[in-house]
């Protein structure tokens, strides 16, 4: 089986289980539920459950555990694209190929639906207690790495300063904290909580968290670099939104050249980090490599 062909069948799990985790439309605030579905349905690479399954994988783990977490950080992903659409943010019009959910439902639901997905990732969590509750200090340690990273140390604390450096140049250093924080935070989650599920060691969990940290940057550099060289139909929401926002960004600081460069010296990086843990998951490194040439 080729990559393509096991990650578009990873992908159809990956829907099911989401499926199985969403809300019953029903009751009067139906419309947030429909909302929910809309936002969280809509497609994309479902790159963060898919981490957290490779590496829940990579160390052993067995049975259905990790699912509702797999739910969890994809909801988390899915309230921030949502809230990031948002007039007061980026003000976006198309995500993953189709019309934002504020668009769609106003932007008062659109405030709430991201709201309610965030809520009900942690509502969808505490279901792995009921799965299997003799874990269960393993289950609080996966929910404490998922609160932490997706908070004002994490997720949060990047777009904040995304949001408040808008407009202006710049360096460097900023744009990396924002990066490491708004992007890699969650994919550091993703297979941090992968691997304590399957009760990986605490180095091991240290090498994953590294790990994932240059995946998240390499991943977000290629993202400046497609919102100039990609087009819209390819991309699935608009190019050049960073330069409507007036964002700096790791192409306007370095060019595109330089910023390509970053992206193969992170993922070689974290490649050899991953082939330094001495087990195997061939999967998980192509994963890793694809993001360099991905076209969306």
């Amino acid at each position: 089986m080729s990559f393509k062909e096991e990650y578009e069948k990873k992908v159809e799990l990956i829907e099911e289980i989401l499926k199985k985790y969403l809300p019953v439309q029903e009751g009067y605030q139906k419309i947030i539920t429909e909302a929910m579905a809309y936002s969280l349905m809509a497609g994309g690479k479902r790159l963060r459950p898919m981490l957290m399954k490779e590496s829940f994988d990579l160390f052993g783990g067995e049975g259905n555990l990790i699912e509702p977490f797999m739910a969890a950080i994809e909801m988390i992903h899915t309230y921030s694209l949502v809230h990031d659409d948002l007039p007061a943010m980026d003000n976006d019009d198309y995500r993953r190929g189709r019309k934002t959910t504020h668009v769609v439902y106003g932007e008062d639901m659109g405030i709430l639906a991201g709201d309610a997905l965030l809520n009900y990732a942690f509502e969808t969590a505490c279901v792995a207690f009921d799965l299997e509750p003799e874990k269960s200090m393993r289950i609080g340690r996966a929910m404490k790495i998922l609160a932490e990273k997706a908070g004002i140390h994490g997720m949060i604390g990047g777009q904040v300063v995304d949001v408040k450096e808008s407009g202006h140049r710049i360096s460097e250093d900023v744009l990396d904290f924002i990066y490491r924080l708004k992007t890699g935070a969650l994919i550091e989650s993703s297979v941090m909580i992968g691997a304590v599920l399957a009760g990986a060691s605490e180095e091991e969990i240290s090498v994953m968290e590294s790990i994932a940290g240059k995946v998240g940057m390499a991943f977000q550099i290629q993202d400046d670099i497609l919102d100039i060289t990609s087009t819209t139909e390819m991309l699935g929401k608009p190019v050049y939104s960073d330069e409507k926002n007036e964002k700096t960004t790791y192409v306007t600081l370095k060019g595109i050249e330089e910023s390509r460069k970053d992206v193969e010296r992170l993922t070689a990086e974290a490649v050899g980090e991953l082939d330094g843990l001495g087990r195997e998951n061939e999967f998980l490194k192509e994963l890793i490599k694809w993001l360099v040439y991905r076209e969306k």
